[in-house]
């Protein structure tokens, strides 16, 4: 995983989103390779419930910004202190169906334990690289959105965990800017827009 491309990267972004949110791609080298760290959204919350996302959350109007916001919910979430954190930039502002404009960081982070708070984060699980770039575990689809038209889910499978959604968009773009994995060409399904979903 090669984080140097990161720091001269200019990410495109989004204009008039109704709220504004950041998130933080936590990179912790764990043994000899490098990992992601996400959380398990706890199942009773109003958006996205037992999904697994990076840690962020929406922009306060304290929040100096978007780093800070990004930094500070990742404190909040998981006990990872802004202090400990190597911010290196940023990937592409992405919109999600609760009409959020994300803006996502990506940081180095220590390999050390790190606490979920339980009103927001049922659990913190930190994933290998080589199991998201393996090909066997990811697959996508194409539906239609009644707001957003056609598009593509991602979906990563490894280690009985699913990343998908607006997080996995985001995954596939940190992936390519860093690995030499991409996203195949083609997706492996066309489905129905209220198709079950494979998670």
């Amino acid at each position: 995983m090669d984080l140097s491309g990161l720091r001269r990267y200019t990410p495109g972004t989004i204009a008039g989103a109704r709220r504004e949110a950041a998130v933080l791609a936590p990179v912790i080298a764990r043994g000899d390779e490098p990992h992601l760290l996400f959380t398990k959204r706890a199942d009773h919350l109003g958006e996205h419930p037992g999904q697994m996302s990076f840690p962020g959350g929406g922009r306060e109007p304290f929040d100096r910004t978007l780093t800070d916001t990004a930094l500070r919910e990742a404190n909040e979430e998981v006990g990872m202190r802004p202090e400990e954190v190597d911010v290196l930039g940023r990937i592409d502002d992405t919109r999600t169906s609760s009409e959020y404009r994300i803006r996502p960081f990506v940081g180095v982070a220590p390999d050390r334990e790190y606490v979920p708070d339980e009103s927001e984060v049922a659990e913190v699980v930190v994933l290998p690289v080589s199991g998201l770039t393996d090909p066997a575990n990811y697959e996508s689809e194409q539906r239609d959105h009644p707001t957003y038209g056609r598009h593509r889910i991602h979906f990563f499978h490894v280690d009985g965990y699913t990343v998908w959604g607006a997080t996995g968009r985001m995954v596939v773009q940190l992936l390519e800017r860093t690995t030499d994995w991409r996203a195949p060409d083609e997706v492996d399904r066309v489905v129905e827009p209220d198709a079950e979903l494979p998670v």
